[in-house]
């Protein structure tokens, strides 16, 4: 920890400029959930303290405002804010932290937490500061006389994230309530305009093996550009798992499989990274990487892997019209690793399975605290842990297929370890029938 930060206590206010602060910054809210799930947010009000323009609420369903003057990246344990409170518009006056929890628990099952802005403050808070809260107010910056200031605010709140946002005047997608009426400030940037569709603060968690949840198609017949983001806890110490030859990586076969890079080439491409990684390891490097991909099969019966082991990373807007994101080998990325599905493309998609393995690093899934999230636009995103397992490398997370036209997500959460010479891909392979052929290969 930074020992220059300055410590906030609950109530403390100061201005920025006081504390050696610019106006551009990270707002760090590291919670411990202690087993609980947990939302932040921020909401981003006017003058009168209400959500004017539902915009300027970001959240897991809404990740920036529309300038980008405030951005979301969240990980297990952590909600990470880039501000830059110059690109504000002039209507927006104050950012309010806020943390909700869902399900029966309440705040004062938290653990120590805190929220850090930049390399000035932190403000250390705990859920025995609270009682039955459902949510609490952490901190605020707002703006007065021309300078911006924060508060360490630490005020609990009865209801949800639903209740807040309404107590901040905006207003839910599916609520009769009318939204709060924009307010008309003497300042020469323009007010945002105040059409913005409700927000919603729907979210979908696939909790058992087998749970299953069906998406809407669009009004133009597709399902838009699908994002599969995985996130886990990278910064997690624990002993790299036991020795064993590298998993297998890269399907290769006849036809169409033939277009997948060969491994002998990556192999050989490869050598140096590795040679680095293992030195890497010998001086301690512990973090996890975990590694996101999926075995497809297209309505034509053309099977294949999008992965990064082999560079394999799919193509969006040709077949398979899916595509891995630069994949993180460092595994620091704040945003984790993401795939894209094309969903305008959906007909020629039968069936996904998105998985995970452990690349390097971590000794279980215990540690990774992995979660999956599977958004499509307009449509609440829907969440699958990877909860289960044991010293198992590869989890089979979710399938994601078209039945009939219909985007079905169902959770797998089936776990394989390497027997032998037989790698986790292989078996991960064999049961769920794609019937590719593998050889060993690394990225």
């Amino acid at each position: 920890m930074n020992s220059q930060l300055t410590t906030y206590s609950r109530g403390q206010k100061g201005k920025l400029a006081d504390l050696g602060s610019g106006h551009v910054f990270n707002v760090d809210i590291d919670i411990a959930a202690n087993g609980a799930s947990v939302d932040v947010s921020c909401f981003g009000l006017d003058a009168n303290d209400k959500l004017s323009d539902d915009r300027y609420m970001v959240f897991y369903n809404q990740l920036a405002s529309p300038e980008g003057a405030v951005r979301l990246n969240q990980s297990p344990g952590r909600a990470s804010f880039a501000v830059n409170l110059d690109q504000l518009p002039a209507s927006i006056a104050k950012l309010v932290f806020v943390a909700a929890i869902d399900g029966a628990a309440s705040m004062r099952t938290l653990g120590a937490s805190s929220l850090t802005l930049g390399s000035a403050l932190r403000f250390p808070w705990s859920g025995a500061d609270f009682g039955d809260e459902k949510a609490v107010i952490v901190g605020e910056l707002y703006r007065r006389d021309g300078q911006w200031r924060f508060g360490a605010v630490g005020q609990g709140f009865a209801g949800g994230l639903s209740t807040l946002l309404a107590h901040f005047g905006g207003a839910e997608a599916g609520s009769s309530a009318k939204p709060a009426a924009p307010v008309s400030t003497p300042a020469p940037t323009p007010a945002p305009a105040p059409a913005a569709p409700r927000v919603s603060l729907s979210k979908i968690t696939l909790d058992k093996r087998g749970d299953k949840v069906s998406l809407d198609k669009r009004a133009g017949g597709g399902y838009g550009r699908i994002h599969v983001n995985l996130n886990w806890n990278q910064a997690a110490i624990a002993p790299p798992p036991p020795a064993a030859p590298p998993p297998a990586a890269a399907a290769k076969g006849g036809g169409f499989l033939d277009r997948l890079t060969s491994m002998a080439g990556d192999l050989a491409n490869k050598a140096g990274e590795m040679a680095n990684k293992a030195q890497a390891s010998r001086k301690g490097r512990t973090g996890i990487d975990l590694d996101l991909g999926c075995m497809y099969e297209l309505s034509d019966g053309r099977r294949g892997l999008v992965q990064a082991l082999g560079n394999t990373f799919g193509d969006y807007e040709r077949d398979p019209f899916i595509k891995l994101d630069a994949d993180d080998r460092t595994g620091a990325a704040a945003n984790g690793e993401n795939l894209f599905i094309n969903g305008e493309r959906f007909d020629q998609i039968k069936r996904a399975v998105i998985f995970s393995f452990i690349y390097e690093g971590a000794a279980n899934w215990g540690v990774t605290n992995g979660v999956v999230t599977i958004a499509a636009p307009g449509q609440a995103p829907v969440e699958v842990k990877l909860d289960g397992g044991d010293r198992q490398i590869m989890c089979a997370i979710a399938l994601i297929e078209n039945r009939g036209g219909q985007l079905v997500i169902t959770k797998l959460a089936e776990y394989f370890q390497q027997q032998g010479t037989t790698s986790a891909h292989e078996l991960m392979d064999r049961h769920f029938g794609f019937g590719m052929r593998w050889k060993t290969g690394s990225k």
